[in-house]
């Protein structure tokens, strides 16, 4: 489950809203599902904040459909793969965008490194729960339904990561998708846990700028040509001095770490 900001505000309660989205499914005549997309883009890997809304689809009037007050462009993708097969290993989806005029390969020319690392959120809903437009302000009412939307009702959205470009040509671009866990060069957690300081010695990160020298031995030393730390808590503790000690575990500044 996730949190929406406000939600509670809203005068909802969220088991009611997915609740409904099971109950209609289960109901003689259905509502269709609807499936959304969001790409992200970030601005340490694409130089820019961006986020572009996708529907495979328009509504009966040729628009794009509005869910939640977003407009969705209607863009051919098809998204495949997002089965889990309990066998420890996690989905990599395929996702797959029209390529018509050489729109996907104008903006993969736009970005540095292309689209690789760009969040994708996959929303799946029903028809029914869509911001009002014709076929459900008619259609619904005359059979007794009242809602014209509901931006809480949706099934969990699934959020995967662009790893690679797969294929591309004048018509198709396709791309595969994986967890933050699959991201090529990502650890959890980032930064490994060992027993010695990560810290450059005298850096922002390590903070200690004092006069009192030591060698590698924790020993005192005369000046700082002969300055090198240890890379121990007991290093730490000879130039910030015992007592400083943060509860977990670390010193002063942000050169804290696990021994």
């Amino acid at each position: 489950m996730y949190v929406i900001s406000g939600y509670w505000i809203a005068g909802y309660v969220i088991s009611d809203s997915q609740a409904a989205v099971v109950s209609n499914l289960q109901g003689v005549a259905p509502s269709a599902i609807i499936e959304l997309f969001q790409l992200e883009l970030n601005q340490s890997q694409h130089g820019v904040n961006q986020t572009y809304y996708f529907h495979a689809g328009v509504n009966e009037n040729g628009q794009a459909i509005v869910w939640a007050g977003q407009e969705y462009m209607a863009l051919p993708i098809e998204a495949d793969g997002f089965a889990w097969n309990g066998q420890g290993t996690l989905p990599r989806p395929t996702l797959r965008v029209a390529n018509a005029l050489g729109t996907i390969t104008t903006l993969l020319l736009t970005l540095p490194d292309g689209l690789e690392g760009a969040k994708v959120t996959r929303i799946r809903t029903l028809a029914r729960y869509l911001d009002e437009f014709s076929y459900v302000a008619v259609q619904y009412v005359e059979v007794g339904y009242a809602e014209s939307g509901d931006e809480y009702a949706e099934w969990p959205r699934e959020v995967y990561y662009i790893d690679r470009m797969a294929n591309e040509t004048p018509d198709v671009v396709e791309f595969e998708l994986c967890s933050i866990f699959d991201l090529a060069g990502i650890r959890a957690p980032k930064r490994q846990c060992i027993t010695r300081c990560q810290w450059k010695y005298r850096s922002a990160e390590c903070s200690y700028t004092g006069t009192a020298y030591f060698n590698a031995k924790d020993q005192p030393v005369a000046n700082l040509s002969q300055d090198v730390c240890g890379k121990r808590i007991s290093s730490c503790e000879a130039r910030f001095g015992v007592n400083r000690r943060l509860p977990f575990g670390g010193y002063p500044g942000i050169g804290a770490y696990s021994a």
